[in-house]
């Protein structure tokens, strides 16, 4: 009864049947917002609503952000989004959870928030900030000592492990915290604190360990516990061993127990339902991290890649996963592509198994900065403020204003295509360091075209160079995960930048692949989390069975549109012809620094 609508008896004196229909909410919880996104039984999105989320920045390079106040946007984002759209919480069969990848810590003793703000670690503003985000990067020796040991499991994360990882935060919390507050200390991916908050359960989700605190799953390269004793020591958290990993989670079916997507967690505290407005009882769902619910709300769609337009296919195979690439894109973009077997890739997260289906793998490469560029590059230009302004004339947001300035610049000097404007125009911005294929967080950009203009065309022109640039190193990232043995055919789009008809065009006609948008641009990641909570509302009480988690994408995925490679021979051309200048700015800005590192070895100041 839990994937389809409910008739119940009316009061009516004419003992009329009303149907009444299921509802899911999945729970999206990005770096700025709380969503939540309302699904009916068909997969149709029926509600939204979203609340800004606290941050805080105590010194250069530190985000911290609290549960408690992304709790109560949770709770505040349900509650509007039903009433706003007329949901009865008793027709609500399941919850589902994604977060950003950040570090969330609690007291052991107590269950409360245990602060990460240092030196004293007292939690003295009272805003309980118990959360490392993401993108926070105060763990830099610790990261260098993790990636010196060179273990094995390094393999799995694409060679090195990454400060945005969660493992280097705790070694810092170790380093940092006074002893007899960091052995009082339990650790949580944020999602998995999400669900422990809604059901009061201990359960971690694979996808949350494995992906970001270093978890093997058992049985992979002769992992027998999922956590590594000998990297965990060799690094400095020996005492994390303690007790079979106790504060990390425990050890699955000894001490704790470990959950693939969607699975039933356990069900809604009467607490957090009556913070929420739900009743208690719903099926929680295991959480994933934001961007692979982007995958969950993307990939399973049916899709006929010959079309103009998506229109009912044959039924999805599970197979057909392995060769769709889900970009999901907002500040930073996440690559996430599916295998049957592991497949190794230098510069690319994973291989990870387990962590969406049971038995295949997922493998993680990114940009660091793709919509954060997009603003970086306008903010900085002299002529932002006249774009701004012209833009807000015409009742346009500055990207709109742009591509369309770009358009009428190709009208104006007679080029054949857009790309034709930049044909002489260089940009490479890796502004942030790079995440894949690279795996450098040293690399910086480059520009060769530059010139003294100042004027809004300017502006426009470095603008398109920095959406190539983005075009070009997905290619990058996509040839190098083939040449490593996946078989990606097409990118799955979701975020901001796919409403960016410029920008979709290029990463098609330079990745010479249809580039697939979806019917929700903006929810795509919620409403995969709402597909979670259907997984989670569907397992029968007696087997502990549930739906699988592709038919299930399967069904409620909804048909956007496709974008196609343009079919301008010389396009392609120069597109082609601007890749190897791409590469060759990515790789030789390594020998020059190399270069003048050599001639000024040994000088130091005096």
């Amino acid at each position: 009864m839990t994937n389809e609508g409910i008739r119940r008896g009316s009061v009516d004196p004419r003992n009329e049947l009303h149907y009444t229909e299921s509802h899911y909410i999945g729970i999206d919880v990005g770096t700025g917002s709380a969503r939540a996104c309302i699904m009916n039984s068909v997969g149709e999105i029926v509600g939204l609503h979203s609340e800004p989320i606290g941050l805080w920045q105590p010194q250069t390079g530190y985000y911290e952000q609290s549960t408690t106040d992304i709790w109560r946007c949770i709770c505040t984002s349900i509650r509007l989004a039903m009433q706003k759209n007329g949901i009865d919480p008793d027709n609500v069969q399941g919850l589902g959870f994604d977060a950003t990848c950040s570090l969330s810590v609690f007291k052991e003793d107590t269950d409360e928030p245990q602060c990460v703000t240092g030196p004293n670690f007292d939690n003295q503003d009272g805003n309980d900030r118990n959360v490392i985000l993401w993108l926070d990067h105060r763990p830099v020796e610790e990261t260098q000592k993790i990636n010196a040991t060179k273990h094995n499991l390094l393999r799995y994360v694409g060679g090195t492990m990454s400060i945005e990882m969660e493992i280097p935060k705790v070694l810092w919390l170790k380093n940092n915290m006074p002893k007899e507050v960091f052995d009082k200390c339990k650790f949580y991916d944020l999602a998995d604190a999400l669900t422990h908050l809604a059901t009061g359960k201990e359960s971690r989700s694979f996808c949350s360990v494995t992906c970001k605190q270093g978890y093997v799953p058992v049985g992979v390269d002769g992992s027998v516990k999922g956590w590594q004793e000998d990297f965990l020591t060799d690094i400095g958290l020996a005492d994390l061993c303690e007790d079979n990993f106790r504060r990390m989670g425990g050890v699955n079916g000894v001490n704790g127990e470990y959950k693939t997507a969607g699975e039933l967690v356990g069900r809604l505290s009467v607490k957090a339902a009556t913070e929420m407005g739900l009743r208690p009882g719903i099926a929680v769902g295991s959480g994933v991290i934001d961007a692979y619910a982007g995958w969950i709300g993307t990939v399973g769609a049916k899709v006929n890649l010959k079309e103009d337009v998506l229109a009912d296919a044959p039924k999805n195979d599970v197979a057909q996963a392995f060769t769709r690439l889900a970009a999901v894109a907002g500040t930073s973009t996440c690559h996430l592509a599916m295998s049957e077997k592991p497949v190794f890739v230098n510069g690319v997260w994973g291989p990870y198994r387990d962590v969406l289906i049971p038995d295949y793998w997922l493998a993680e490469g990114g940009q660091s900065a793709s919509g954060e560029l997009l603003r970086f590059v306008l903010d900085t230009h002299p002529a932002y403020n006249q774009a701004i302004s012209t833009a807000e004339t015409y009742n346009r947001n500055i990207y709109d204003f742009l591509n369309e300035r770009l358009r009428e610049m190709q009208e104006e000097q007679g080029a054949p295509a857009v790309s034709y404007l930049g044909r002489h125009f260089f940009f490479y911005g890796d502004l942030w360091g790079n995440r894949s294929p690279i795996a450098d967080p040293t690399m910086t950009g480059s520009v060769i075209g530059l010139t003294s203009d100042k004027s809004v065309d300017g502006l426009a022109l470095l603008y398109y160079g920095a959406m190539e640039f983005i075009a070009l190193q997905t290619k990058q990232i996509v040839n190098t995960m083939n040449e490593s043995g996946h078989v990606i055919n097409s990118i799955f789009m979701s975020g901001s930048q796919c409403q960016n008809d410029i920008l979709m065009k290029l990463m098609s006609t330079a990745c010479d692949m249809p580039v697939v948008i979806p019917r929700y641009v903006h929810a795509a990641v919620c409403h995969g989390a709402a597909m979670l909570a259907v997984k989670a509302a569907s397992t029968d009480v007696k087997t502990g069975a549930s739906e699988p988690l592709w038919d299930i994408m399967e069904r409620m995925s909804k048909p956007g549109r496709i974008v196609y490679p343009s079919k301008v021979e010389m396009e392609k051309k120069l597109l082609d012809a601007k890749y190897k200048v791409f590469l060759e700015q990515c790789h030789q800005q390594k020998g020059f620094r190399k270069d003048v590192d050599t001639a000024i070895e040994g000088w130091k100041k005096a």
